[in-house]
């Protein structure tokens, strides 16, 4: 087992804690029969301290083990998942500040009930295990709650954008596009900019951008089947890379293998640096807040403003997450994005993100999300599209969802397109906003008569609606359910 050497006081505070225990002794006790303080031993189990050699032979005397097993890393049974979450470096690679944690609390608590944390870290891991989690998507659960915690709002990155717009005289109205920000990477920081040689690497063929470092200067290879904004964005991110001085980063982000956080917390503040300049909160506040002034729903406007801030409908709407709590106080929101293949029944979240604690779609695991999603009827409009020969061009719905069990309303907004460079993909992405009376009052076009209104549910297994002609698979999640109340039920009357 590899633990980190700043684990290494911890392990042996946690095994001196669980000995003592086992063998029934207080501090007082193995005080007395060590000669050391009450004090000192309290610290040693804590992990604050690491005793040295004459110290360890009086602790290993006390409770009559011998030396190499008490400084011995391996840890009993019962403290296993603390050490396979040791091992992990979880704790050492997390920033935990960033969450408001203090480390040394952390390692207290788990010193203080080692038995009774290492059995609930146990189920954690299980559960883990389960659903095929890895450490990078324990990193990407990690950083949701972190954008989560701030609304997705950071005005340090704000800040860095505007003047970084400042120094390379960007006017305030100006939107900048590919050849922009090209020029700023070549110019300001010594780039050559390339397309990926898919003949010489094919295995690049789906990736769509690649950094390679080099002391004479960088070079940025582009997937050549890119569009100009989904390029404006890459070459925005590569700025915000150099311009916030964000050293531990990663090189491409086609299958994201993370060596660290601190790799995605940085690609994090990079991209969102990229969209901070490209879509101006100067800009976008004031033009998202005339589309909620109308009586009406036109979705060809937000279509105008995707076009008009030279960014992609995903940029567009994650943009948004940033701005709506912030300046019109709609911080009851969700964000999602779903993969589907033309002529597929099948639908993937890819990503999500939420800004509230009431009912929103969530990732699943082998289960059959709600057919009536407007993020997932709008793929199939545009696979109709497709089908049909025509071109597609962005495509944007909205729909009020009522969900059944809670009653709680969503305006969901979503928006779809072919997901290049790859071929017969198609994405939607969607931004979901609670409908408590102060948001209905800033939404004048709810009630408008077009805006589709549906009722919802998370999934096919969990819905009660049996006469939907959506749904693809039976409730079975809901019948056991209430097989195990009618036993419980019918227990409670057998008993009284």
């Amino acid at each position: 087992m590899a633990i980190n050497t700043d684990n290494v006081r911890l392990v042996f505070g946690l095994k001196l804690k669980q000995l003592r225990l086992d063998k029934g002794l207080s501090l007082n006790e193995l005080s007395q029969k060590s000669g050391l303080s009450i004090s000192y031993i309290n610290e040693i189990e804590k992990g604050k301290k690491y005793p040295k050699s004459d110290k360890i032979i009086a602790l290993a005397s006390a409770m009559d083990v011998d030396y190499d097993t008490l400084v011995s890393l391996k840890l009993t049974k019962r403290l296993e998942p603390i050490s396979d979450l040791l091992s992990s470096n979880v704790l050492t690679e997390l920033p935990l500040e960033l969450f408001g944690i203090d480390p040394a609390n952390l390692l207290e608590i788990l010193s203080d009930a080692p038995a009774k944390i290492s059995a609930f870290v146990g189920t954690l891991i299980e559960i883990a295990r389960n659903y095929n989690m890895s450490i990078e998507k324990f990193y990407f659960s990690a950083l949701r709650t972190y954008q989560e915690m701030h609304d997705n709002y950071f005005e340090d990155i704000e800040l860095e954008a505007e003047r970084f717009l400042t120094e390379n005289n960007v006017d305030q109205e100006q939107i900048l596009n590919e050849n922009d920000l090209a020029e700023i990477l070549k110019s300001r920081f010594n780039y050559s900019i390339e397309n990926i040689n898919e003949k010489a690497n094919p295995e690049f063929s789906s990736v769509r951008s690649l950094t390679i470092t080099n002391p004479n200067g960088n070079r940025l290879l582009i997937n050549n089947h890119l569009t100009s904004v989904q390029r404006a964005f890459i070459f925005g991110r590569e700025i915000g890379y150099l311009y916030l001085n964000l050293k531990n980063r990663l090189h491409t982000t086609a299958l994201v293998e993370a060596e660290s956080f601190e790799q995605l917390l940085n690609n994090f503040k990079a991209s969102y640096f990229s969209s901070a300049i490209i879509i101006k909160r100067s800009l976008l506040v004031p033009a998202v807040a005339a589309v909620f002034e109308q009586k009406r729903w036109q979705p060809q406007q937000l279509i105008d403003l995707i076009h008009r801030f030279n960014t992609t409908p995903e940029s567009f709407c994650y943009r948004l997450s940033n701005i709506l709590p912030r300046y019109f106080g709609i911080n009851q929101i969700f964000f999602s994005r779903f993969n589907n293949f033309v002529g597929q029944n099948i639908f993937d979240m890819t990503k999500e993100m939420h800004i509230s604690r009431k009912h929103y779609p969530h990732t699943v695991k082998d289960e059959h999300y709600c057919r009536r999603w407007v993020a997932l009827t709008i793929l199939n409009d545009l696979g109709d599209i497709i089908k049909r020969k025509e071109q597609p061009g962005i495509l944007c719905k909205a729909q009020k969802s009522t969900y059944l069990d809670t009653r709680d309303e969503y305006l969901v907004i979503s928006f779809a397109l072919p997901m290049s460079p790859t071929p017969g993909l198609n994405v939607s992405v969607s931004m979901g906003i609670y409908l408590d009376e102060p948001t209905r009052e800033k939404l004048q076009f709810l009630d408008d008569p077009y805006l589709v209104a549906r009722e919802v549910n998370q999934t096919c297994e969990r819905c009660s609606l049996f006469d939907c002609r959506e749904r693809i698979a039976a409730p079975t999640i809901l019948q056991k359910r209430h097989k195990n109340e009618e036993l419980r039920k019918a227990l409670k009357r057998m008993i009284n």
